[in-house]
């Protein structure tokens, strides 16, 4: 049976979540249809520049993402204390870059003179607005109903676009984190449609190395669209961004993207192991969980002690611990 979102999302847990949503009957609705001969590519940037601008106006980051012809990834950081740091004006106001807002709001965002009531209302939709900004459901709610609108105005139909709800599972740790943007940015490799990550068109990864082979200046190294790689914090202090270097992150995909293409060799460059043992990653295991990441893995990922915590949260008899007992085995 199907579990309502607030099932499935809890920020106590984890900020971060990896969503999956495919066309309707998995068609190519987003690349080239071999049945049809239609080539339907340029739909992909349309998902690029929509979830670009909702990261931009949701307290919501893209720590990945791979678009794909019938489907796509997002591996997303819900930022609830940015949320709860805006003040009523901001919110309302990014609230209304999407929406049309209400002749209360609007009343008392110019402040003009209004009863206590309109204004206890005008609040009291304010913190409705404010707490969907960081709701997974309304951030891909709206990237989706807005791509299913432009496609089906293109084509001149009606109906659904996208197969259903779109599928989250929650990245209950770091490790878990890593192996789920692996298996994201390593999509197009994985599927034969592009060789290595820069060539991999429409993705977080191909995004990163743009932004880095065009810098010039240091703090110029990653694009300010999706979320940075910070690294570690010391003393527990949580990390801004990424709590990864960015080099490392790019030494660990070009040699799990080698290892995983069986046509190629590969080798495990030496600067790469301090970051399986910071993270205490069972080298053996690593390939198998990032290239079946999306089966081992349905509702969560983490460690046994965090996959264990997240089933009695969400109220599951058990969750799949076997492959995160191999993941994280020293």
């Amino acid at each position: 049976m199907t579990r309502a979102r607030k099932e499935q999302v809890f920020l106590n847990e984890t900020p971060y979540y990896h969503c999956i949503c495919r066309c309707v009957r998995r068609a190519f609705l987003c690349g080239e249809d071999n049945t049809t001969g239609q080539n339907f590519n340029h739909r992909k940037q349309w998902l690029v520049e929509k979830i670009t601008q909702l990261a931009s106006v949701f307290a919501i980051d893209i720590c990945a993402y791979a678009i794909m012809s019938n489907h796509y990834h997002l591996v997303l950081r819900v930022n609830q204390h940015q949320a709860k740091q805006w003040t009523n004006r901001e919110v309302a106001l990014r609230w209304m870059k999407l929406f049309k807002g209400h002749p209360l709001v609007n009343s008392y965002l110019s402040d003009t003179q209004t009863t206590q009531a309109e204004k206890d209302k005008a609040l009291e939709l304010i913190a409705t607005w404010r707490n969907r900004l960081f709701e997974l459901g309304w951030f891909m709610r709206c990237l989706n109903e807005h791509i299913a609108v432009q496609a089906n105005k293109e084509d001149s139909c009606k109906g659904r676009f996208w197969e259903g709800r779109f599928k989250s599972q929650a990245l209950l740790d770091n490790t878990a984190l890593l192996a789920c943007m692996a298996y994201v940015d390593l999509n197009p490799v994985r599927a034969a449609i592009a060789d290595t990550p820069e060539t991999s068109d429409f993705t977080s990864i191909q995004q990163r190395i743009k932004a880095l082979a065009g810098a010039k200046k240091a703090q110029q190294l990653q694009p300010s669209q999706i979320l940075a790689f910070t690294g570690y914090k010391p003393h527990g202090t949580p990390s801004p961004g990424l709590p990864f270097k960015l080099f490392d992150y790019l030494n660990l995909l070009e040699w799990t993207g080698r290892c995983v293409r069986k046509d190629k060799r590969g080798y495990i460059p030496p600067d790469i192991q301090p970051l399986f043992k910071r993270l205490n990653v069972n080298e053996e295991d690593w390939l198998m969980v990032v290239k079946d990441f999306n089966r081992h893995f349905i509702h969560a990922a983490g460690s046994p002690s965090k996959m264990n915590s997240w089933a009695i949260q969400s109220g599951r008899s058990r969750c799949n611990t076997h492959m995160s007992l191999h993941l994280y085995a020293g």
